[in-house]
């Protein structure tokens, strides 16, 4: 009674009437009908259809969410019911979007599933070595060799109905060509799985790729007789593999240096001749996207092509008079953006540019606007039949939170008072005004609906990528890309030289200006990983605030104020084990990963950036805190704790008996005092993190044991060999975790 007396005086328990009866108590007793009102607006502007890819997108989550196949009949069944159920109640004003809502989402789950279905093929079950045979698909040459993608016809012992359908090789030189059929010694391993729990998964996107193992090829290559007749669609594709190659050579000649390697990537796709240099100053400076070819190249190359057919017609009076040439046009853009695409390698990113593309000239066609959010929402829902899994990528993600963000702004741009004035600037100050400032905010639009996505997939942030941008993208969409198209035209015509030389010089500039930009402090912010549920918070924000078009948009704040929130504080690991044991990181004292054992310097990288550490994994600074000898490494952890990292049987034993955590890339079977992780565990979860708690350690795997899904890794489990008796001398450690003095374990 005290306390609440105490609380009274701060804060009465009734508010005044008066209060109540104001402004604010009026508006929050009658927002229910504001909202009904809201919502009623929406509906009458056919703005719930935009919804309708959001709720496949659902679908498609809690297809992947799942932790064994599902039937196909399932999802299916629930369209129909769902279906039958819109049809029963289209009347009633509420229960008709319910309705479609959940046959959106049976819709995508469908989709998943059937396309999981359709390109299902063997996965390698374990590393191995021998001889590989099949066609080569295709080649792509890199600064050290190429890059294979064979069509597999055999494997040393595999039997053909486990045998992957295409495997991934590296090769130390460039010495075969698409079509061929070779025979080579090969090592192939399984597509591993994430570097850590909840990072990227190139098992599962290898899978939906068709590559069933990955490996390299390091001595010689034969061509040997085919076993058959090679597939119909081999031919096709070695007929494009082939041009494509023959054009990159000759644009990257013509361009010279990394400036034809950048010029020929944006015709062909090919980006194997772009060194890791210049891709490290092209992500810096916001512009990594211009060697992608996505939407950006899709759309220029298209209204580069739409412009010139369109004047070119205009040309004849009658033409011009009697025949609908933006139409003409359009339909020739669509036929140039088409082999376009298909001659760049129909990558993932590209075929959904294409689609995107296609849908806004097709508006065109039957006179309707190009841009408009309905559009955007059908390229949506075509992508997502087509490909349900680009869902859970970058690409998607950030190609259409950008393209929404604009399309939503350029609507609110067009309901602004119009009434003022026209600018009283003389021309040319007024266009050249009008292009800065248009590529500013859309730059900064850009930015805003792709950083969440970045900042969730890659951990960094280009605080300078509105300066890059805007310096890069005029010499792109002025010079680069109408040199392209120009230089595709008259290519077959052995004119192209000029064509190619532009885009050459063009492209220098823009690398120089990369490099500019990428040499300012801070260029590259690192940003710890946060999980999914801010980034499902973030997407909802981007959702709210452009598909609504009433004040209901201004709810997005709720799930941005949550989003921010949770990736403000993210669960940060306390220690991360490779998913083959080969080493580890701890979280010292001073709060930065300590490294034990030697993991790959990619899986470290991937380590350091995911916690918002800087370093490179060449850094020394790495191995200050760690006792190591040629037998494993002993780390004090923050909380104290040791944690041994051991490579021998002796030192398992011996650390079992004196450290809180054992790791071992050795299987093993006989007790231990501590908690122990052995290459049995890590071979059948993966990459395990590890989170300190008051009574032990909380796991974190990032293989689910209990799931089986197509395009896991078949897990073998390695047979423990007996454990070894104890030695006879046992070596002592300090309190700090030390090894003391023992000659013949020390380094």
């Amino acid at each position: 009674m005290k306390s609440r007396g105490a609380l009274a005086g701060v804060l009465p328990w009734r508010l005044p009437g008066s209060w109540l009866g104001g402004g604010v108590g009026l508006a929050w007793r009658d927002w229910p009908r504001q909202a009904r009102q809201a919502f009623a607006a929406e509906a009458e502007r056919r703005r719930l259809f935009l919804w309708f890819p959001v709720m496949m997108g659902i679908g498609i989550l809690l297809y992947f969410a799942g932790d064994r196949e599902p039937a196909l009949w399932a999802p299916l069944a629930g369209v129909a019911l769902a279906s039958g159920l819109a049809i029963a109640l289209r009347r009633r004003r509420l229960a008709l979007p319910v309705c479609l809502g959940l046959v959106a989402v049976f819709v995508g789950f469908s989709a998943a599933t059937w396309r999981t279905a359709t390109i299902m093929a063997p996965i390698l079950d374990r590393p191995r070595s021998g001889q590989l045979t099949g066609y080569v698909e295709s080649v792509e040459a890199r600064d050290a060799g190429a890059r294979l993608v064979v069509l597999v016809t055999g494997i040393a012992g595999v039997e053909a109905e486990r045998r992957p359908k295409r495997v991934r090789v590296n090769i130390k030189a460039e010495t075969v060509a698409p079509g061929d059929h070779i025979t080579a010694n090969a090592r192939l391993l399984p597509p591993p799985g994430p570097a850590r729990p909840g990072g990227y998964d190139f098992g599962r996107d290898a899978f939906f790729r068709g590559i069933g193992a990955v490996g390299n090829i390091p001595g010689k290559i034969m061509l040997t007789p085919a076993p058959g007749p090679p597939p119909p669609e081999l031919a096709r594709a070695v007929l494009i593999d082939r041009a494509r190659n023959a054009l990159t050579a000759r644009i990257a000649s013509v361009g010279g240096g990394q400036a034809g390697a950048m010029a020929a990537a944006l015709v062909t796709g090919k980006r194997g001749l772009i060194t890791e240099t210049t891709n490290a100053d092209l992500r810096a400076a916001g512009i990594y996207h211009v060697v992608s070819i996505s939407g950006l190249h899709m759309v220029l190359a298209a209204g580069t092509i739409l412009w010139l057919v369109r004047a070119l017609l205009a040309l004849s009076q009658t033409l011009a008079l009697h025949w609908p040439l933006k139409k003409i046009a359009a339909v020739a853009a669509m036929v140039g953006a088409t082999a376009y695409c298909i001659f760049s390698g129909s990558d993932v990113a590209t075929v959904r540019s294409l689609i995107m593309t296609l849908v806004m000239l097709g508006a065109i066609l039957i006179d309707r606007p190009a841009l408009s959010m309905r559009n955007l929402a059908l390229a949506a829902i075509i992508v997502l039949l087509r490909e349900p899994e680009a869902l859970l990528g970058p690409s998607f993600q950030m190609s259409f939170g950008a393209v929404a963000a604009l399309i939503a702004f350029a609507e609110r741009w067009e309901e602004r008072n119009q009434t003022a004035p026209p600018s009283p600037w003389p021309w040319p100050l007024r266009p050249l005004w009008i292009a800065a400032s248009g590529t500013v905010i859309t730059t900064l639009l850009a930015t805003a609906a792709t950083a969440p996505f970045g900042a969730y997939h890659f951990q960094t942030f280009n605080p300078f990528g509105l300066l890059g941008n805007a310096l890069a993208l005029p010499f792109v969409s002025l010079f680069v890309m109408p040199a392209a198209v120009f230089g595709v035209l008259v290519y077959p015509f052995g004119l192209d030289w000029p064509a190619w030389w532009l885009m050459g010089a063009a492209s220098e500039v823009v690398l120089r200006l990369a490099h500019w930009v990428a040499a300012i402090d801070h260029s590259t912010l690192i940003i710890p990983a946060f999980g999914e549920a801010a980034l499902v918070c973030l997407a909802m924000t981007l959702l709210w605030l452009t598909l609504w078009s009433t004040k209901l948009r201004l709810l997005a704040i709720v799930p941005l104020v949550m989003g921010v929130t949770v990736a403000a504080k993210p669960d940060r690991p306390d220690i991360v084990i490779e998913r083959d044991g080969s080493g580890l990181v701890v979280r010292g004292a001073d709060d930065r990963f300590i490294l034990a054992g030697r993991p790959s310097s990619f899986v470290l990288q991937q380590w350091l950036t995911a916690d918002g550490d800087g370093r490179q994994p060449t850094d020394a600074s790495l191995r200050q805190n760690a006792a190591c000898d040629t037998q494993g490494c002993v780390v004090t952890a923050r909380n104290g704790r040791r944690i041994a990292y051991a490579k021998d049987r002796l030192a398992v034993i011996e650390d079992c008996l004196r450290a809180d955590l054992v790791v071992t890339p050795i299987p093993w079977s006989a007790p231990c005092a501590a908690k122990l992780v052995d290459r049995t565990a890590l071979s059948r979860d993966g990459a395990t993190s590890l989170i300190g708690t008051a009574g032990g350690w909380r796991m974190v795997q990032a293989e689910r044991k209990d799931a089986d899904r197509p395009w896991m890794r078949k897990r073998a489990v390695t047979s423990p060999r007996p454990a070894q008796p104890p030695p006879t001398r046992q070596p002592e450690r300090n309190d700090t975790g030390d090894v003391a003095a023992e000659p013949d374990r020390l380094q």
